[in-house]
């Protein structure tokens, strides 16, 4: 196959691909690097003179705006080094008959284990304790184990799963919500998005980790906010637009909600007077929960790899994105 990797140029080698990387990617997963013709480019002449011949495309979600429409008689899937492509909507440059791919799983690792960070912070009080500390003010407050909490999680896929799966290992009570009701290892239950009102009152904290859908917009609205008992605490790390920040805002100045560590934001980056730097109880790191600089592009190929093991054997490819429900 003849895969072209378009890297971006006003990103970081955090999401650069090289011959080296490519070739212990190769090695890692057992594959026959003379099964690939492979190009790598870093400028649009370079796109321009291989994606005539390209069957895959490899590239991240801020390139591909400029790479579209190509003629590329040739191309059949379009990999993009990401899991969410809410930005790339409503996918009207994607050739017909081409398929698109995400590169979920990548995230799984570093997301779970900055959601246990976030969960153990949210019961050790530390947003209290950050606001407290930068107004030199000594506020001792009693911290809670996290083991028996009622831990909601919201979208099961790579993120969430890997969520429950923490929150399961420190002892708390997990249930999933997702599309459907249909069992999850790590969730002691778990509820079709429809009847998501029915958990928050017994929630103590809660987890957004689903894709932003025209289904997910908005998901924790004022209405959802206030069912949330009031020691409750919110992590997200799906997208800003899970939320109602104003409403969010709202309900930690006012106490109706005791906490927050959220990832992501309505705008992104953040405006320096956006209200959220200043509302109480909140912890705000910048859209950062699932990128390990020294893994991300080697995992996302090694998602590749899984995908064309797929191809080869005659199975569904298992990163296939379906345009028409956003994930």
């Amino acid at each position: 196959m003849r895969i072209h990797i378009q890297n971006t140029a006003t990103l970081n080698s955090t999401y650069t691909v090289d011959e080296a990387l490519w070739a212990a990617a190769l090695a890692r997963n057992g594959e026959d690097g003379a099964a690939y013709q492979v190009t790598y480019g870093n400028t649009l002449d370079d796109y321009a003179g291989a994606i005539a011949d390209a069957e895959l495309l490899l590239s991240h979600n801020r390139s591909i705006p400029d790479l579209f429409p190509v003629e590329a008689p040739k191309l059949k899937y379009v990999m993009c080094g990401n899991a969410g492509l809410d930005s790339l909507a409503p996918f009207d440059w994607l050739p017909p008959g081409v398929t698109l791919l995400t590169n979920s799983g990548t995230h799984a690792d570093k997301a779970g284990e900055y959601v246990i960070m976030a969960l153990l912070m949210l019961a050790n009080r530390i947003p209290a304790f950050v606001a407290a500390q930068g107004e030199a003010r000594w506020n001792r407050q009693a911290g809670r184990l996290l083991r028996d909490g009622r831990l909601t999680v919201v979208g099961l896929g790579a993120l969430g799963g890997a969520a429950a799966h923490h929150g399961k290992a420190f002892g708390m009570h997990v249930t999933g919500v997702r599309t459907s009701a249909t069992p999850h290892p790590a969730c002691d239950r778990v509820v079709a998005t429809s009847d998501i009102d029915s958990v928050l009152p017994e929630t103590d904290y809660l987890v957004l980790a689903c894709p932003l859908t025209p289904a997910t917009r908005n998901i924790l609205d004022r209405r959802r906010l206030a069912l949330l008992p009031r020691h409750a605490g919110l992590v997200n790390i799906g997208r800003g637009q899970l939320v109602d920040e104003p409403a969010l805002c709202d309900a930690l100045d006012t106490g109706a909600l005791a906490g927050a560590v959220l990832d992501v934001f309505v705008t992104e980056p953040l405006p320096r007077d956006a209200r959220i730097w200043t509302t109480p109880n909140v912890v705000i790191t910048p859209h950062m929960s699932a990128d390990d600089p020294a893994r991300y592009m080697a995992n996302t190929l090694d998602v590749l790899f899984t995908n064309m093991k797929a191809l080869r054997e005659g199975r569904p490819l298992p990163n296939t994105f379906d345009i028409t429900r956003g994930y």
